[in-house]
Order: C-alpha cells, then sequence, then structure tokens
C-alpha cells in the first residue's frame, strides 16, 4: 500500500479564475508531505485536485497530470469514483454521519461499494478502528451515535471511515485546526502510524505541525490578492524549516508574513 504521485504542470482553475499555476512536484510513497503557506495561496485547492475532489465544485477543472505510480487520474475513461476510493480525504472539520452509528459510520463506504458479508464488514470495522486508534474507547458503543463522541474522536472516526476502504494515499485538510491539543497529539501520533501503509499528504497553516510530523514541506505562495498561487519551494522538512533556499520561504516560516 501506499503509491507514489507525480505531479505534472498543473494548473487549477474556478471557471476563467486561475486558482493555481504550473505545479510540478513528486510525493514519495509511505511518506508525509506537508502543504504550508498563507490562506488564499492555494494549498487545499491544489490538495483537492489529487483526488478528483476540485471537479465536484461547479465551474472547477484542470490542466496537466496527476500520475499515481504511473496511472494518470485525469486520463480519459478514469473513474473519478474510483480515484477517491483509492485517494481517501479528511476534511478540516470532523464531520461524521450525524444520524449513523459509530459502526455505520465506518462502514459507510464499505456499503456503498456493495459489501454485504456481515463478519467482513465486523471485521474491516475493527481493523479500520484500531489503524485510528479508537478501537478500544469506543468497542462497547458502536451502536451509539458518531456524533456523540468529542471531537478529536470524531475525527479519529472520519480516519477510520478512510481507510475502512483502504485507499493507498490519505489527504488530510487541517485536519487538527478545529482540535485542543491533546486530540492535536492524537492526530499527529496517528499519522506517524499511518504513513507506514500510506502515502500522506496534509495542509496544514500550524508550523510546528509541519515540522513534527512531515518529511517533505511544499511551500505555496502568490504574487498577490487575485493571483493565482504557485509551488515556490519543496524540501526535505528540515531543509524547509532550517536552511530554505527561497527567501519568501524563509520569510514565511519566521513569521515575517502570512
Amino acid at each position: 500500500m501506499g503509491k507514489r504521485i507525480d505531479v505534472q504542470d498543473l494548473n487549477v482553475y474556478y471557471g476563467d479564475f486561475k486558482a493555481v499555476e504550473d505545479v510540478t512536484m513528486t510525493v514519495e510513497p509511505r511518506s508525509v508531505t506537508a502543504f504550508i503557506g498563507p490562506s488564499g495561496c492555494g494549498k487545499s485547492t491544489f490538495l483537492r485536485t489529487l483526488n478528483r475532489m476540485h471537479e465536484v465544485i461547479p465551474g472547477g477543472r484542470v490542466e496537466g497530470k496527476v500520475l499515481l505510480d504511473d496511472q494518470d487520474l485525469y486520463a480519459n475513461g478514469v473513474d473519478p469514483v474510483g480515484v477517491r476510493r483509492t485517494v481517501g480525504m479528511v476534511f478540516q472539520r470532523p464531520n461524521p454521519f450525524p444520524t449513523m452509528s459509530i459502526g455505520d459510520n465506518v462502514t459507510a463506504g464499505l456499503r456503498l461499494n456493495g459489501m454485504k458479508n456481515k463478519k467482513e464488514l465486523t471485521e474491516r470495522t475493527e481493523r479500520a478502528l484500531r489503524g485510528a486508534n479508537l478501537w478500544e474507547e469506543v468497542k462497547d458503543r458502536l451502536d451509539k451515535p458518531g456524533a456523540g463522541l468529542s471531537g478529536g474522536q470524531q475525527q479519529r472516526l472520519c480516519i477510520a471511515r478512510a481507510i475502512a476502504v483502504q485507499p493507498q494515499v490519505l489527504l488530510m485538510d487541517e485536519p487538527c485546526s478545529a482540535l485542543d491539543p491533546i486530540s492535536t497529539l492524537a492526530i499527529e501520533d496517528l499519522v506517524h502510524e499511518l504513513k507506514e501503509d500510506y502515502t500522506i499528504v496534509i495542509v496544514t497553516h500550524n508550523m510546528q505541525q509541519a515540522a513534527r510530523v512531515s518529511d517533505k514541506t511544499a511551500f505555496f505562495n502568490l504574487a498577490a490578492t487575485g493571483k493565482p498561487g504557485r509551488l515556490v519551494e519543496m524540501d526535505d522538512t528540515t531543509t524547509i524549516f532550517n536552511n530554505p533556499k527561497v527567501k519568501a520561504t524563509e520569510d514565511y516560516i519566521s513569521g515575517r508574513f502570512g
């Protein structure tokens, strides 16, 4: 599990507006890559292109290539639903399905894909919850509403839901922004464990978090309001934080702007 992502000359649009311009990068398999940069520079927009969520937005379109182990996700005939099964996503705010139990939240994607075998569903539920470090906390109340969990538990439930369908890549869009410090630490510890099996890309505004959890860091910026976001620099996280090649990267990390 865990696939390599190669992005080539990617431009992202909302209608006629170019939101992200000319991004080329490689995300290594079974690693954590952090996207950092000021608000409005296209980090989350670009993240959504990696599993074709961007085109769900009216007017959203992409030019360029996103290769997952050499398969172009935007090639003719590629099923976007299949892409989203392979490249899972965890959003900024925990979003468990409010009318579903904890167990049903985990298996929602499996059932949608046609899995009906109760024994297999039960096994996959436990495996996913263990993978999200949540099993011991919820194993005796799987029939209780997922929305009744704490914020940090809800986010781990959403991670369990994402990994239950066994994706190859896990995208995380500011997964800790709505959480308290203790829950944030739990998610960060989980990210470290998950990268043994998954390729992980995380958008974060928290510089310390990027430094703690990621192997590579990509810095995005924009020339001015209304201009497209661009990838300024990408390197090993220690290099980006200690010896960046571009002055704008150093200025952002040191808090001079952003």
